[in-house]
């Protein structure tokens, strides 16, 4: 299993590609998604592999490894990536460029962490305005860098809910899908914020 981390890139909208591009490190493996191209002179990277139907970007025909895929198939281009990815030995994964006004590809697209974290592996999503992570096995830490912190229930159960040195603690509780309460918390002033769970697992979206 490889050390490097793979970024994947969608293809919804980015606008802050200076903050994006501070994320990045120099072994990053770049894996391109179809429309994702259209970010390829706003991140300044040169992709590692392109994956796509291509139905809504054209081949670019760049000197780069290209999977070319069916335009009807189970799997969207970014999903296909992450597998494809995930064959070749990767276990930590930045994906950028897939929440945007597509409501539909965007819950899919975080449903992406949910798929990572179940095979044990590490991955984030970050956009314009936020990062976020998968809480399950291991507890998450928060820097006070961070305005606010939400945490979701996504897959019907979330117990055992801790969370310490935040502006609204909790001890053993529980979020249910139907009472979102989790929302807009704070890190107190000069700690770091801890959040676990025992059973279930919480989408943790850190605002920036």
């Amino acid at each position: 299993m490889t050390t490097k981390r793979c970024v994947i890139i969608g293809g919804a909208d980015i606008n802050n590609y200076d903050y994006i591009r501070t994320s990045f490190t120099k072994d990053d493996f770049f894996i391109f998604c179809d429309s994702g191209l259209k970010h390829l002179e706003g991140l300044q990277v040169m992709p590692s592999l392109i994956v796509g139907d291509f139905d809504s970007h054209e081949n670019p025909h760049m000197d780069v490894e290209t999977i070319v895929l069916p335009c009807e198939k189970d799997d969207t281009d970014t999903v296909y990536a992450v597998k494809e990815a995930i064959k070749r030995g990767f276990h930590d994964f930045l994906i950028i460029g897939v929440i945007g006004a597509r409501l539909d590809h965007t819950l899919g697209n975080v449903s992406i962490l949910l798929y990572l974290d179940s095979l044990g592996l590490k991955g984030t999503i970050i956009d314009d305005y936020s990062d976020m992570e998968i809480v399950s096995a291991q507890p998450v830490y928060i820097s006070d860098q961070y305005p606010y912190f939400s945490l979701l229930n996504i897959t019907g159960r979330a117990k055992g809910i801790t969370i310490i040195d935040a502006k609204y603690p909790l001890d053993n509780a529980e979020i249910t899908c139907e009472y979102q309460y989790g929302i807009s918390n704070e890190v107190l002033p000069g700690k770091q914020a801890m959040v676990s769970v025992s059973d279930g697992k919480l989408l943790l979206i850190k605002d920036r």
